[in-house]
């Protein structure tokens, strides 16, 4: 399947794997983002402009409703690349919020999960970071290792863990979603759709805002500060409000 890209008009707090804004339309301009193969979202140009853009799918919507306020092939599938971790870190914060997992919990990293390519934070592995660690290295730097060190920690492995991911999609009427692993490297029938990336987005800031802790981080580091972090969506630095997970 040849790699298309989606835009999405991002309106009120609305997460991608992303980036998001809490200004209205009223007070600010709106913007169009384009979600490439590689999971990163880049600024097009003002709404205007970029709504003569061709593109795969767009959807805007207002996050305390739903309401969609403006929809282009939102239902169109398409691969959603690290844009996919909006679902793992759903079901990441399910459990904190829920009892079942603490920020403090230690989270050994297998084999597996260190061998993870793309992005990443190069876990070794048996190494071992706190949630609250593994977190920030999943909002700022998408790294693959440590959200399936994760999966494999809540669900015992990751192949459960993306079964959880599947039954959530299903249950949030995610109708157009086939998850087929947890951090959203291309794989044959790993598809979603602007529509259905904007109800899991809807889900995570609605339900568990505390999420936003981790996706207004510009910088931070870890490892003793021997590894750093900085915020691939460089707006988090001189745009307020913005936010990436």
């Amino acid at each position: 399947m040849k790699s298309k890209k989606i835009i999405f008009i991002i309106f009120s707090f609305f997460v991608i794997l992303s980036f998001c804004f809490s200004t209205s339309l009223a007070s600010s301009p709106s913007y169009i983002w384009s979600l490439s193969s590689t999971g990163l979202l880049e600024t097009v140009s003002d709404t205007e402009t970029a709504l003569k853009l061709e593109s795969g799918g767009a959807i805007l919507i207002e996050q305390s409703t739903g309401s969609v306020l403006y929809d282009h092939n939102s239902h169109e599938k398409f691969r959603p690349a690290s844009v996919t971790k909006v679902m793992s870190l759903l079901l990441i914060m399910e459990a904190i919020d829920g009892g079942e997992l603490k920020l403090t919990d230690n989270i050994t990293c297998s084999g597996n999960a260190a061998s993870m390519g793309g992005s990443q934070i190069w876990l070794e592995p048996n190494e071992v970071l706190t949630t609250e660690e593994m977190l920030k290295a999943i909002c700022l730097n998408s790294a693959n290792d440590c959200v399936v060190a994760m999966a494999e920690h809540l669900a015992g492995s990751e192949e459960e863990f993306v079964t959880r991911m599947n039954n959530k999609a299903k249950s949030l009427g995610m109708h157009d979603t086939s998850f087929k692993n947890c951090h959203g490297l291309d794989e044959d029938g790993h598809l979603t759709s602007a529509y259905d990336i904007a109800l899991m987005s809807r889900e995570l800031l609605e339900k568990h805002p505390s999420i936003t802790k981790y996706t207004s981080i510009y910088m931070d580091s870890l490892r003793s500060g021997e590894t750093g972090l900085v915020n691939t969506n460089k707006l988090v630095r001189n745009y307020n409000g913005c936010t990436r997970t």
